[in-house]
């Protein structure tokens, strides 16, 4: 189990080496949960060795009382949503839909599977992650809210209008509109 209030103490202390810890801990789940902003593995694994970057990088800028989990999602998040900025400016191909399906294949991906995971990448990115955060890695509205960095009212409105937008995508109608 981890202690994560005296591993973030000893990393305050200068002890580099308890921040492993931290990463071993939290690793997999941030990468699944950019997996799941992204839909594309590598570019998720990089997104999370930039996430643990930047949180070793800050972390002796917050306070000793930081809630760490939201705080680690949140700079996920922004991380996220910074590439995809930075993806519209640049990108100067045209890429159909079928060119997001092998990002979305993993060696144990059945169809249910991609049909899931093609319509969670349908729900505009800021539904999505909060969609994500809660269903998938179990975070409440008021973390969420933390993370996000919106009320926990918004959260609740954005996981609603997330859900039904989801089930639009996957049932088939393919348009998102309510």
């Amino acid at each position: 189990m981890l202690d994560e209030i005296q591993i973030l103490a000893k990393v305050r202390n200068g002890d580099t080496d308890a921040f492993n810890g931290i990463v071993e801990f939290y690793q997999m789940s941030i990468q699944r949960y950019l997996f799941r902003l992204t839909g594309d593995y590598a570019l998720s694994q990089d997104l999370a060795q930039q996430t643990f970057i930047q949180a070793y990088q800050n972390l002796l800028k917050t306070t000793k009382t930081i809630s760490f989990k939201p705080w680690l999602y949140r700079i996920a998040t922004n991380n996220a949503w910074q590439y995809s900025r930075r993806k519209r400016l640049i990108n100067f191909i045209h890429f159909n839909s079928n060119d997001t399906l092998p990002a979305l294949l993993t060696p144990d991906c059945t169809i249910d599977k991609l049909a899931i995971k093609e319509a969670l990448l349908k729900v505009p990115a800021t539904l999505r992650s909060c969609l994500v955060l809660h269903f998938v890695e179990g975070l409440k509205y008021h973390e969420i809210g933390e993370t996000i960095g919106i009320s926990d009212d918004a959260v609740r409105k954005r996981i609603t209008r997330g859900k039904q937008i989801f089930k639009r995508m996957y049932s088939g109608d393919g348009t998102g509109e309510l």
